[in-house]
């Protein structure tokens, strides 16, 4: 900065000084007044803090290896792979997206690692974007939601999330405790539904979940609620006996009303990895799986298994799970999903 510069910055007249006290008082005015963080903006930001470890799985060592790239070569698409099996994104996904790389290159399509990065990130999107299909809860009333999946998936926490989210929309929300093979289920169900002035329909553990859910459905349609969140009993998808028991809840509740379950959304943890893609294919034959939630996001680097999921089932993908509050059960957006990883 010259002499003459520095001079007249520092040379401040009455009318400056005041103006400039004027301005600071809008600034500390501004901090203490500030609006809100725009919602799409906290909602992205929580998606990336909660995508962190896949990200930097999937995508992060990707950068390092791109930066200074000026050419593509085997190495490159190598790596590529490498990365997106760490991830689980899994193998079909994988061979389907380096043989469609390979053929771009080839085609003389991608004439930088930048736009060989930017194909990957188009690939991956394109797996996901059919799959991104929101539930509709305004066809039937009331709308009952069956809840299926393996102890421990995060299937009654899912519950009350989605309960809670329900209820601050607006919509008149049922609990059913068909988990009756474990107390700590029903009395965890209970407290969500205490804590949110939601009623829960439960019997004592070890009693009939078919029941419990048959009656929750009858009060739910003769006192007009919007939707009904039924929980069922964790098993394992080798386990026959119990799986024909789901069976039997979903015989049950059709008696009550033949178009329900209106959807039968398994809950499935992302830590588990390539497993998840055999529970999801056996629930699917037992009790015609119409939607899954994806929970634990936020504690794996494996989160590509989406894409594996994706690829493998076809279904819907309803939400993702990010953490443990309310609000972190999140509807599925396959763009924001993909920006998240890539995002810096």
């Amino acid at each position: 900065m010259s002499w003459f510069r520095r001079k007249k910055k520092e040379v401040v007249t009455p009318d400056e000084k005041a103006n400039q006290e004027s301005s600071l008082q809008a600034k500390l005015e501004d901090k203490v007044e500030k609006p809100p963080e725009d919602k799409k903006q906290g909602v992205f930001a929580r998606l990336k803090s909660g995508l962190k470890r896949t990200r930097s799985n999937l995508v992060g060592g990707l950068e390092a290896v791109f930066k200074g790239k000026k050419v593509i070569d085997d190495d490159l698409l190598e790596e590529i792979e490498t990365r997106l099996l760490t991830a689980d994104v899994g193998v079909e996904v994988t061979q389907q997206i380096i043989d469609d790389l390979t053929q771009q290159l080839q085609r003389k399509e991608l004439a930088s690692p930048e736009a060989l990065l930017a194909a990957l990130k188009d690939k991956l999107y394109k797996t996901l974007e059919p799959l991104e299909s929101k539930l509709n809860y305004e066809d039937n009333k009331p709308y009952v939601l069956l809840v299926v999946g393996v102890n421990g998936s995060g299937k009654t926490t899912t519950i009350g999330k989605l309960a809670y989210q329900l209820k601050n929309s607006g919509k008149k929300v049922m609990l059913a405790a068909g988990d009756t093979f474990r107390a700590a289920a029903i009395d965890q169900l209970q407290r969500w539904g205490e804590r949110n002035d939601i009623p829960v329909v439960a019997q004592k553990p070890g009693s009939d979940s078919a029941a419990v859910i048959y009656d929750a459905i009858q009060s739910a349609k003769s006192k007009g609620f919007d939707v009904l969140l039924a929980d069922t009993a964790g098993r394992l998808h080798t386990q026959s006996h119990l799986m024909a028991e789901l069976e039997k809840v979903v015989k049950v509740i059709k008696k009550v009303d033949p178009s329900a379950p209106h959807e039968v959304m398994l809950v499935l943890d992302s830590g588990i990895g390539q497993n998840a893609l055999t529970q999801a294919t056996q629930f699917q034959e037992s009790v015609n799986v119409t939607g899954f939630t994806l929970t634990k996001l936020d504690g794996t680097a494996k989160g590509g298994i989406v894409f594996a999921l994706a690829n493998k089932l076809k279904l819907p993908i309803r939400f993702i799970g990010l953490g443990e509050k309310p609000d972190d059960l999140r509807e599925f957006d396959a763009k924001a999903f993909v920006e998240a990883l890539f995002s810096e």
